[in-house]
Order: C-alpha cells, then sequence, then structure tokens
C-alpha cells in the first residue's frame, strides 16, 4: 500500500471533511445518557474533555498540512489548496515541540480511569502515536530522502496528478500556485539531502540511476522541449483545464502561469536535483555496508526502526531474524505437499525455476494480456465480496476500482499497492497493477495479490478505518505498517479458510508470498543487523522465494532504502493469527469469525500491543456474558 499516513508524522499528515471553516461538520460524537450518580456524570464528563482536546489537537495540525488535506479529498480551504506543507527544518522541530506538550497535556491534565473504555482506547492510541512520532523524529536525519522507491522528485508530482481535483477556476489557480511553489520545495529537500549526505547518510549507488531518470522524465516534453508530447504535469495540467467552463482569457492566462512555474522553476530546480543526485552517486561508491549500520547512529536507528515497524514492546531485530528463519522452513513444507499434488518431480528450488519460467504462468506483454489481468483480477474481487458477509459484521461502504500504473510513474512502483479513497467517500479506492512488464506479474500470484491489496485487506481494512464512528479523526486516519500490513497478509490466509484457492497454483501463490514475506524478515535483518550485502540477501530470496530475479533485486534495494519496513507484513500477520487462535481456544463454539473481525478492525490501525489488550477484552466479556 502507498502510505501517506505513517505512524512517524500521522498528526501531520491527518485531515478530516470540514466545513468552510474548517472545522469537521460531523464531529466524534459524545453519546450523552442521563446520569445515574455523580461517578457516571464524572465520566462522561472527562470523555467529552478528551474528545474535546483530540479535536483541537487534530485540527490544529489539519491546518498546517495542505497536502494532508488533499490527500484526504478536502479543498474547502481554497488558500492551503495551492500551498505544499513547509518541509523545513524549523517546521519540523516545531513538530516536535507540539507533540511533546501534546503528550504532556494528556498525561496531566485528564484522568484516564474516568474515560469509558472506548476513549480509554483513543487515549492509549494516542500515546503511542505521539511517543512514537517523538522516538522516531530523534533519528529525522537518518531517513533517505531521495531513493529508487519514494521521494518528493516523484511523490509531489503524483500528488498533483493523483489528488489535486480541478472542477472550477479557483481550484486551477490553486495547481498553478502549487506549480509555482514546486521548485522551492524540491530546493529545500535537495539541501536537505545534500546536508544529510556529507553526513554520510545516503543510500547506496543503486538508487541514483531510477531517481535521475524519473527526474529527468519530469522535464521531457513541452513546455521543457520541442517534443510533440507533453511533461507529465504539463499534461495534466492542460487535461483538467480542458475540463472546465472557462472563458479563454482567463484559461490562457492559467496556462501561462503554468508554463512559467514549469519552464523558470520547475525545470531548473529538477536539473539541480539531478545534478546533486550525480554527485552522491560518486560518493556512494566510497560505501562498503548497505545497511544503516554504517550510519553515524545507526544501529540506534535500526533498534527504532524495529519499534516502528512491530509495534510491540517485546521483539528486537535478532527474534524477527529468528521468526522469520523459522517460518520460512514451515512454508517451504506446505509448498512441498502441493508439489506433490501437481505432479512435480524435481527439488524446491527446481519447482520456484518452473514457476519463474514457463510462459503458461505468464500473460503476453501486450496491451489484450494486460486488460485480461485486470479484468480477472476484478473478477476474484467480485466473488469474494459476496462471500464477506460470513466472516465479517461490518462491512465497507467506500467503493473499489482495480486501476493499472499511470506511465508517469510506472518505473518507481511496485507491483501492486492500493491507495485510498477520500474521507468523503467522493472516490473509490484502487487496487494498482504495475503492468508495465508482464513477465514479471505471474499469474499464479492473482488471487493473494488481489486479497492483499484489495477485500478483505488494505481496502477493507482502510475504508471502515475511514468510515468509524464516535472516534477521534486522528483514529480513522493514521496508519501503522505493522497492523495495516499484517491484516493484509493475513487476509491472504483468510482466504483459504473462506475456502477460495481451490486451484493448486494459485495455493501456491498464496504460500509463494507468504514465504515471501517472512524470507523479507529474514533479510531486512540481515542487511541492517547482520551486515549482508545485496548479493547475499538476493542469494538467500532466490534460494527461498519463487520471486523473479528481477523481482527479488528491487525488493531487496527496497529494504536497503527503507530499513525496517519489509517486517511489519509477517509480524502483523503472526500477531493477528496468534490472537485468533488465542479467542478460537478461549470461547470454543462461541468463536465468532465476524466478532473477532469487527474487533480487530474497529479500532482503526492500532499498534500490536494495543490490539493484543482489545482481544483480550473482548475475550473476557465473551466469558462473562
Amino acid at each position: 500500500m502507498r502510505h501517506f499516513l505513517v505512524g512517524v508524522s500521522a498528526f501531520a499528515l491527518l485531515a478530516a471533511c470540514s466545513d468552510e471553516q474548517g472545522r469537521d461538520p460531523n464531529p466524534p460524537e459524545v453519546v450523552s445518557q442521563p446520569a445515574n450518580d455523580a461517578g457516571e456524570t464524572e465520566l462522561q464528563t472527562e470523555t467529552q474533555r478528551l474528545m474535546a482536546f483530540f479535536d483541537a489537537q487534530f485540527h490544529r495540525e489539519l491546518a498546517l498540512s495542505p497536502q494532508g488535506q488533499t490527500y484526504l479529498g478536502l479543498i474547502d480551504d481554497i488558500e492551503a489548496y495551492g500551498r505544499w506543507d513547509d518541509a523545513s527544518d524549523a517546521a519540523f522541530a516545531a513538530s516536535q515541540d507540539r507533540a511533546r506538550a501534546d503528550l504532556a497535556a494528556l498525561h496531566n491534565d485528564f484522568d484516564f480511569d474516568a474515560l469509558t473504555p472506548e476513549t480509554q482506547v483513543s487515549y492509549r492510541f494516542s500515546e503511542f502515536v505521539l511517543e512514537n512520532q517523538l522516538d522516531q523524529g530523534e533519528f529525522r536525519d537518518h531517513n533517505y530522502i531521495f531513493t529508487q522507491f519514494f521521494g518528493p522528485h516523484s511523490d509531489l508530482p503524483a500528488m498533483l496528478i493523483g489528488y489535486h481535483r480541478m472542477a472550477n477556476a479557483d481550484h486551477a489557480d490553486a495547481y498553478v500556485r502549487r506549480l509555482e511553489g514546486l521548485g522551492p520545495q524540491l530546493q529545500t529537500l535537495v539541501d536537505q539531502a545534500d546536508e544529510r549526505a556529507r553526513q554520510g547518510v545516503l543510500p547506496p549507488g543503486f538508487a541514483y540511476p531510477t531517481v535521475i531518470n524519473t527526474a529527468r522524465g519530469m522535464i521531457s516534453g513541452a513546455p521543457f522541449d520541442d517534443s510533440d508530447e507533453d511533461s507529465p504535469l504539463w499534461a495534466d495540467f492542460n487535461e483538467k483545464l480542458a475540463g472546465l467552463e472557462l472563458g479563454e482569457e482567463m484559461a490562457e492566462a492559467l496556462r501561462v502561469r503554468a508554463r512559467t512555474a514549469l519552464v523558470d522553476s520547475i525545470g531548473p530546480s529538477y536539473e539541480h536535483l539531478i545534478s546533486t543526485m550525480e554527485n552522491h552517486a560518486e560518493m556512494a561508491e566510497r560505501l562498503e555496508i548497505d545497511g544503516v549500520s554504517r550510519l553515524p547512529r545507526g544501529v540506534e536507528y535500526y533498534e527504532a526502526q524495529v519499534a516502528n515497524y512491530t509495534t510491540r514492546d517485546d521483539m528486537n531485530a535478532e527474534m524477527v531474524h529468528t521468526t522469520g528463519l523459522a517460518e520460512v522452513d514451515r512454508i517451504h513444507g506446505e509448498m512441498r505437499d502441493i508439489m506433490a499434488q501437481v505432479g512435480f518431480e524435481g527439488t524446491l528450488q527446481e519447482f520456484f525455476a518452473h514457476l519463474r519460467t514457463d510462459e503458461q504462468f505468464y500473460y503476453p506483454n501486450t496491451e489484450e494480456g494486460r486488460q485480461r489481468y485486470l479484468d480477472e483480477a476484478t473478477s476474484i474481487l467480485s466473488t469474494m465480496r459476496e462471500a464477506l458477509p460470513d466472516y465479517f459484521g461490518r462491512l465497507p461502504q467506500a467503493e473499489m476500482e482495480v486501476r493499472a500504473v499511470e506511465p508517469y510513474r510506472i518505473e518507481t512502483a511496485t507491483g501492486a499497492f492500493y491507495e485510498p479513497g477520500p474521507l468523503d467517500g467522493t472516490a473509490p479506492g484502487a487496487y494498482y497493477v504495475n503492468l508495465s512488464q508482464m513477465d514479471e506479474l505471474p499469474v499464479y500470484q492473482m488471487e493473494t495479490l488481489a486479497y492483499h491489496e484489495g477485500l478483505p485487506g488494505h481496502h477493507m481494512q482502510v475504508a471502515i478505518s475511514q468510515e468509524l464512528d464516535n472516534v477521534p479523526m486522528f483514529q480513522r486516519t493514521t496508519w501503522f505498517s505493522a497492523y495495516g500490513e499484517g491484516w493484509a497478509l493475513y487476509s491472504e490466509n483468510l482466504g483459504k479458510d473462506m475456502g477460495f484457492f481451490t486451484d493448486p497454483y494459485q495455493d501456491f501463490g498464496r504460500l509463494g508470498y507468504e514465504v515471501f514475506r517472512a524470507a523479507r524478515m529474514v533479510v531486512d535483518t540481515g542487511i541492517h543487523f547482520y551486515d549482508w550485502s545485496e548479493q547475499e540477501a538476493m542469494d538467500y530470496m532466490l534460494a527461498n522465494t519463487p520471486m523473479t530475479e528481477g523481482d527479488i533485486r528491487n525488493e531487496v534495494r527496497r529494504y536497503i532504502v527503507w530499513p525496517g519496513q519489509a517486517m511489519s507484513y509477517k509480524v502483523g500477520m503472526l500477531t493477528i493469527l496468534e490472537l485468533r487462535q488465542r479467542a478460537m481456544t478461549a470461547l470454543g463454539d462461541e468463536f465468532d469469525y465476524g466478532e473477532f473481525h469487527d474487533v480487530v478492525l474497529g479500532n482503526g490501525s492500532v499498534p500490536l500491543t494495543l490490539l493484543s489488550d482489545l482481544i483480550d477484552a473482548y475475550i473476557e466479556e465473551k466469558l462473562t456474558e
């Protein structure tokens, strides 16, 4: 999934459906009931006070994040709609000061025991978010800004193209103002990346060709050269402008401003980015270790990433590594059972090679082959949608579409990902598939990918979270990878429990993705904790997963520039499965899938420590009924 709302910067990117004053037209409802005694009155009052605190905090941060507003579909504040977030070091320091003050207020100004049980969950959720934000902020200068997998060089244009809606002249003006501000915004971020590089914080050399090629692609075509094709931002602006009923004089004035911003500001900024990345590539040639242990506080930094991406207080890098090794061995056993089922004679590695190379497992690299993949993925999700009521109580109201990744970001995109729709439900969520190289998109993985990115995976989890009632807005929009990716991987496994994966090759695809995520635990820790080289990590993945060599190279390089994130999938899945088994054992015949899933999905993207406590509370409540 594409992550716009992550634990370390959750409040900075939150946004809510608001009226023209910037306030929530449907604030979290506090249920009022007649008080039977003074204690109940006190309980309700403290809950109301804390909800008001969360509301004020949320709208304060909302006002400071124009990009967060746009991602979640907020366009009423037209002045903010034309700005980027403040990316300066000073703004970051100020956000950390606010987080410290908020955490102190949470601890000192509110009586936890006087809150309703539901609001106690929100309290603990907020406490974790703030503490995590402060912990991660200590290592801000260790994060890579520009990589082959993410960075403002591609993310900022992607936001304009994918999220900046243009329904009238004011929206068009806001688009132009963002074009005018894009050059300075890039310059700020390039300067920060340059300072970090001088301190030794820069990704290995493999990252730079993709960054440079993507940057060049952004300034290739009209109006930057005499090409017959338009550059991505110029094409998007003109296409959206053509959909408006504006006078030609106004439209031309907007085009002139947009062209000037592109040529005079954005073009030079991207050229400066390219020259800086070329310089950093030369510096990276001297790096001897791929992992973050080479950074100034690399060991401590990775410990913080393990905490951030597991959201558990009982795991460290060594435990993650050992768990991953054990899971790889277990899954290999199930894979061998399927090999016997389909009559393949040979080793597991030979079966992997068969799946990587046999043409029957891939659709043609043609428009017909791409459309066939999209159509069949859509059909798989339609079938799953019909089965959901048997395993879930609450279902998402938001719609979802299957889409091909657009050309402007196809080089930097992963094989598949999910992007949520806006909070107001005016646009569907989207399961994106990268169809650029069909020989890297095995058909036998189609079913498990659809469940992971779509239903009952990311779309279901995110949409239900956005649609929650009677919880603070931060709880609806915050994202933690261990929960979100853990749920999506759990959803693949759940598809098997629900009676799907009847085709043995599709079932092998499910196991292929599960062993892939287990191997990620081994490789991520191998790179950053045990100082494995890129080649050592690739060799392990090639020997233990059926993924193609091209996929494995891209994935290993992703783990190198995004330390810790890859472990979150399997840690989250194993935690949810462990909690489900705990509930099944305790409740016996009283266990109900729908009730269990409603608890898991009913509080937002909670840290796993909190999720464990929520399931324990659910079990206790069921046993006392």
